[in-house]
């Protein structure tokens, strides 16, 4: 596997807690868990920034393409410290990158990646991202990204 990112390379973070059903019969927190530990630090950071109103928002982003990679487990009572940053802005498509860290941990113990593209909420045909929503995204583009 490739080296792992560090906590400095991400431009902001949201705190997640595991919870005791996140556990498999492994012992450590399942897979699919790690795609929700994602979307939760993405879709709270765009609400906390007040550009997605999960009710109201006429564009809404949807989920088309995603990975992650895993490097090192985590459990049932660990924190996870969600870095995020963005890859990519095109014109109606945001690659957003995120990075788990556990506890107080320097090196991920997960990364992974998911692209938005925004949508009409009624039509769910693709849309220009909205200027007030495209400002928070690129206020994490990670040096060297690029903006369309």
């Amino acid at each position: 596997m490739s080296e792992r990112s560090t906590r400095a390379d991400y431009a902001a973070f949201q705190h997640i807690t595991t919870r005791w059903r996140d556990n498999d019969v492994y012992r450590h927190v399942n897979n699919v868990v790690y795609y929700s530990f994602f979307d939760t630090a993405v879709n709270r950071m765009l609400i906390k920034a007040g550009v997605l109103d999960i009710e109201n928002s006429p564009a809404i982003g949807l989920v088309v393409e995603t990975q992650c990679r895993y490097f090192a487990p985590l459990t049932f009572p660990d924190d996870v410290y969600a870095g995020v940053r963005v890859a990519r802005i095109g014109r109606s498509s945001v690659r957003y990158e995120i990075g788990l860290f556990r506890n107080d941990d320097q090196d991920a113990c997960a990364e992974g990646h998911f692209v938005h593209v925004y949508v009409d909420r009624v039509t769910t045909r693709p849309v220009p991202i909205p200027d007030d929503t495209r400002s928070f995204p690129e206020s994490l583009l990670r040096p060297g990204s690029n903006a369309l």
